[in-house]
């Protein structure tokens, strides 16, 4: 049985409950993290703890506890469900709390509710281009809101759009604005490869701030080998990359084939992905 916290506690997931007047309930007022652990270390656990307090910041949503107070709890975690799976994933969830009634404006007075369970994850895809899994997926206007960089558990635009990728016998959605510009995945920081340069959209309120994106940039950055460019990139250009990228903590980085039915450049894993995916595989345990 998987064991969670809830405010405090440590106990069965089966019985965590939380009140039907949680504002994470009725508003999806909260902020949340996934975060990967292989065989206990931990891929990127400070900066995911990092951005957390960043988006608990940015809604005013008061919670106490200091980033080594984090990391901490979610060691703790793991270790106590390390006997269920190998590769565990951390889900942490802060809410805004439970108040007496259903007000839209910000209680006072309320202390957030914080939950965190764990689940078994996959082994890491392999650093091959012959056997790692290829993605296939369609391109759509992004209908969601326009404070993306917040990663916020009102995740019901993300989940329309990944649907309709799901729906349509594809694996995800690709996004871009109403200019034609590529933002992200439903689930997910996007890059093409172009000519040996690896490039991606720049950070602002249109996309996530993932952390595989951050070390991925990081690595490569230090490594020197490949290129690298944040700008913005048009969905001509993605039609005409010679690879696509998908990245996100659960994916890590996931090479796209097809899109819109489509083969992307020669329809086959690029070379490039293999080695930016060495140099993040031999790196991604430093953050």
């Amino acid at each position: 049985m998987s064991i969670s916290y809830l405010n405090g506690e440590y106990q069965p997931l089966s019985e965590a409950r939380i009140s039907p007047l949680d504002r994470g309930f009725l508003f999806g007022d909260g902020i949340y993290e996934v975060i990967p652990y292989y065989n206990g270390k931990s891929v990127g656990l400070m900066p995911h703890i990092e951005r957390m307090i960043n988006g608990l910041a940015a809604i005013e949503i008061k919670c106490t506890k200091t980033a080594d107070e984090w990391k901490a709890l979610l060691d703790d975690l793991v270790a106590r469900n390390s006997d269920l799976a190998a590769n565990l994933g951390v889900y942490v969830h802060i809410s805004r709390g439970t108040d007496v009634k259903r007000y839209h404006a910000y209680p006072e007075n309320v202390e957030p509710t914080v939950f965190a369970f764990t689940f078994p994850i996959k082994d890491p895809e392999p650093v091959d281009r012959a056997k790692v899994t290829q993605y296939s997926m369609i391109s759509t206007e992004d209908l969601r809101w326009q404070r993306c960089h917040i990663k916020s558990t009102a995740l019901l635009g993300n989940v329309i759009h990944f649907q309709e990728g799901y729906s349509s016998g594809n694996d995800e959605a690709l996004l871009y604005n109403a200019d034609g510009e590529l933002t992200e995945g439903s689930s997910c920081n996007a890059f093409i490869v172009k000519d040996g340069v690896v490039i991606t959209p720049i950070q602002d309120n249109q996309i996530l701030p993932g952390i595989t994106r951050r070390i991925i940039l990081d690595s490569l950055r230090a490594d020197g080998s490949l290129k690298v460019e944040e700008r913005v990139v048009t969905m001509d250009e993605v039609r005409n990359a010679d690879e696509l990228w998908i990245t996100s903590s659960s994916k890590e980085i996931a090479p796209v084939t097809k899109l819109d039915g489509k083969p992307v450049g020669n329809g086959e894993v690029g070379e490039v992905w293999e080695k930016a995916f060495q140099i993040y595989t031999d790196t991604k345990y430093d953050f």
